[in-house]
């Protein structure tokens, strides 16, 4: 399971984010965030640092996908 769960969040993190749709970046946040939840379940009985490495990329990535769904405020 771990090994599959990695995978993805190696798969995720290499996704260029160029040339998404408003919808395509709303399915990447989520599924960003049920890979961490994910990641967080596990790490917490085996506190393993490369499971929290690969969490902070993801969440890095995440970061950036709502940061250009939010769109820069309005003054």
């Amino acid at each position: 399971m771990t090994e599959q769960l990695l995978l993805q969040a190696e798969e995720f993190t290499s996704r260029t984010l160029s040339h998404m749709s408003t919808s395509d970046r709303v399915k990447a946040s989520r599924e960003a965030k049920q890979l961490i939840l994910s990641i967080n379940e596990i790490y917490k009985k085996t506190k393993d640092s490369k499971l929290m490495d690969v969490m902070k990329s993801i969440t890095e990535k995440k970061r950036k996908i709502e940061k250009r769904l939010k769109g820069t405020p309005l003054v």
